[in-house]
């Protein structure tokens, strides 16, 4: 450090501020700077002390670093860190500002002979510093320009916040990590937990004088009194429980639903898609016993077929008892694609998303007039669901 002194270099600036710090109480403003040193300590460790003067601006630091470029930004992530996880839970929240430059400093001795920076690297800092959100990393654009060159990551951290204009009117390009109100949001999050964490714990401290106060009161009392202490819940229990009871009798059972189930081994049927069962359902009210069969190995619903209806060739069960007997295709094709399934028709996906089938061997087919056909072999297992993915392009 000797052989530097009083001399101009240029080196990276990290200037932090505590936000509203003269509007907190002394015991508040201790709290806040305890707190703020613990963060900032645990943000250096790694960097040599020779590399790096520190500055206690009261409600703050200013850190100049002389060793490596990046190690500003190391520290300033460092800190965003501790104060999103643990500073903003603190009472009161620690909330800081952060402002990182590259330029020229003077290094001198202070009125304590030791060693002190000054100049426009400084003081640019507090001023980038001061364009920051609470929360907000800023940075010049000298500084992003030179540590943007070190890596692609580097560079991917900021978002540019355009040029600035300090109370000097002097403009500054800068850039960002992190986004306005982002803290803030955090700690409105942790304002609530911690009140109710409070209302907890007082619930359970009122529930604890309770129960004391019942149980003295219970060791004070007659045999008799002790019989009705004991009674009085249960039998109130006893009345809870009958009274659901009569609700639960009173209460209209919904009709079962049920579903017709389909099996590959039945007699081939006429091709009928899903799409097409619903497209009818306003017709099978009259719906006689020949109703056409929809494909094998594909399960609807019972409310698309006449009631009445009895097929010869289907099964009829209800929902609990087909619950569980089938496989489900996820479908995702981009941009859209006709579904087949074992050589039929089930319709277009978009909006086709799901298809139900019986367990087994089947063949997908995923169809687009201007691409080659997508085919895929599958073997379903009762309650599986497979997912079919798909995108046409050339």
């Amino acid at each position: 450090m000797e052989e530097r002194d009083n001399k101009t270099i240029i080196c990276s600036v990290l200037f932090l501020d505590i936000v509203e710090y003269s509007q907190k109480s002394v015991s508040g403003q201790i709290s806040l700077k305890d707190g703020f040193n613990a963060f900032l300590s645990t943000a250096l460790e790694g960097i040599p002390v020779t590399d790096r003067i520190i500055l206690d601006t009261g409600d703050g630091a200013a850190i100049s670093f002389l060793g490596d470029l990046e190690d500003a930004l190391k520290v300033g992530l460092s800190m965003r860190h501790s104060l999103v996880t643990a500073g903003v839970y603190m009472d009161p929240p620690l909330l800081v500002r952060m402002g990182i430059n590259l330029g020229p400093v003077r290094l001198v001795k202070d009125i304590n002979n030791q060693p002190n920076i000054v100049g426009d690297g400084i003081n640019v800092a507090q001023r980038v510093m001061g364009f920051a959100d609470v929360g907000q990393l800023m940075v010049a654009g000298s500084y992003y320009d030179a540590v943007s060159r070190l890596s692609h990551e580097y560079a991917d951290m900021f978002h540019y916040q355009g040029s600035r204009t300090d109370k000097h009117v002097r403009e500054h390009e800068v850039y960002a990590i992190g986004y306005p109100g982002e803290f803030t949001r955090v700690q409105k999050r942790s304002s609530v937990q911690v009140k109710l964490s409070l209302a907890v714990a007082s619930m359970q401290q009122g529930i604890t004088k309770v129960g004391l106060s019942a149980l003295g009161s219970y060791q004070k009392a007659s045999a008799r009194q002790k019989m009705l202490y004991v009674s009085l819940p249960l039998l109130a229990l006893l009345l809870f429980g009958a009274g659901l009871a009569v609700m639960k009798r009173g209460m209209v059972t919904p009709a079962k639903q049920v579903v017709v189930r389909y099996y590959p081994d039945a007699v081939p049927a006429p091709s009928l898609t899903i799409g097409a069962v619903a497209a009818r359902k306003s017709e099978t009210d009259a719906v006689e016993s020949t109703e056409p069969t929809p494909q094998p190995g594909v399960v609807v619903k019972a409310d698309a077929v006449n009631k009445t209806a009895k097929p010869s060739i289907a099964r009829v069960r209800t929902l609990e008892e087909t619950t569980g007997t089938v496989a489900v295709l996820s479908l995702v094709v981009m941009p859209w694609g006709e579904i087949y399934l074992d050589g039929r028709k089930q319709g277009v996906s978009p909006p086709l998303l799901e298809l139900q089938v019986a367990p087994g061997r089947h063949e997908i087919e995923i169809r687009n007039a201007k691409f080659p056909v997508y085919k895929k072999i599958i073997q379903a297992k009762v309650g599986e669901k497979i997912k079919i993915t798909h995108t046409f392009a050339n």
